[in-house]
């Protein structure tokens, strides 16, 4: 494929619809054609040019925010997905946050205090790495909470989402789809690498020891916690440029539908002479 022709990425294959179940064992993790990989680095840097530009209209209306959710196995690029689809953005004005296991503090309250903090204000981009939707996969998983629990816990997130979203925050979910295969050979290209063992550690051969849990645990989110106002996206991550070309368009086409204006001067310009 020429490198100036638009590789055929569809972000909305991977949307997951109201109240849809979907299988992960039989959706695909590696997606797209080889000779699309050219091209389609091209144009993720052209979508990052548009992000950039709705960034800047997001900050000077000052009226609404954004949240993106990441969610993905141990070793399916969380960080990569970061740094390669955000790292364009203005630090001033995007925020990320990584959600690790809560502190003593954090465990006095409810489990969604710890996020409601950390929401982004207006004018904003929040990037959690990680998030709310943890307290329903690892606390499921590991059985630390009632399943009576876990489910009511679906209907607070609905809840919690659905008041981000009146009070003017766009909300949009990605999952990193891998295979385990693929961790596998992400967790052995650590270990051969210097400069990435220390990422390395024996919590993740214990947890990888759950993988079918975790799915099961996955496929229940997907089904429950779904809505349109805060969809969520089950993104191929096998092939990096195209997970980011997935991602971007799918950021660009909701904040383009958030049809973003910038504000009127709060006084005629035609009346202001600047002195020499």
């Amino acid at each position: 494929m020429p490198d100036n022709q638009q590789p055929p990425i569809d972000h909305t294959q991977h949307l997951v619809e109201p109240d849809a179940r979907p299988d992960l064992s039989s959706i695909p993790s590696r997606f797209g054609e080889d000779e699309w990989k050219s091209p389609a680095k091209k144009l993720r840097a052209r979508l990052h040019k548009q992000l950039q530009e709705q960034q800047n209209l997001l900050f000077a209306e000052h009226k609404r925010a954004v949240l993106v959710v990441l969610q993905a196995p141990d070793a399916a690029g969380k960080d990569s997905t970061i740094r390669r689809c955000f790292g364009v953005l203005n630090p001033q004005r995007c925020r990320t946050h990584s959600f690790v296991k809560p502190n003593r503090r954090e465990r006095d309250h409810d489990f969604l205090w710890r996020i409601h903090f950390r929401t982004p204000g207006r004018g904003k981009i929040g990037i959690f790495n990680r998030s709310h939707y943890e307290a329903v996969l690892i606390e499921k998983v590991k059985s630390l909470v009632s399943e009576e629990q876990i489910q009511a816990r679906y209907d607070h997130i609905n809840a919690f989402e659905k008041m981000l979203h009146d009070e003017g925050t766009t909300i949009i979910k990605f999952y990193l789809h891998i295979s385990r295969a693929y961790q596998k050979r992400r967790f052995e290209r650590r270990l051969r690498r210097a400069d990435k063992r220390w990422k390395f550690s024996k919590n993740d051969l214990s947890e990888r020891e759950y993988w079918d849990d975790y799915m099961a645990a996955y496929e229940q989110v997907f089904a429950r916690c779904s809505p349109g106002f805060a969809p969520w996206y089950i993104v191929p991550a096998e092939r990096r440029w195209y997970r980011d070309v997935v991602i971007l368009r799918a950021l660009l086409d909701k904040m383009q539908s958030m049809h973003l204006q910038l504000p009127r001067p709060d006084i005629s310009l035609k009346s202001v002479t600047i002195p020499d």
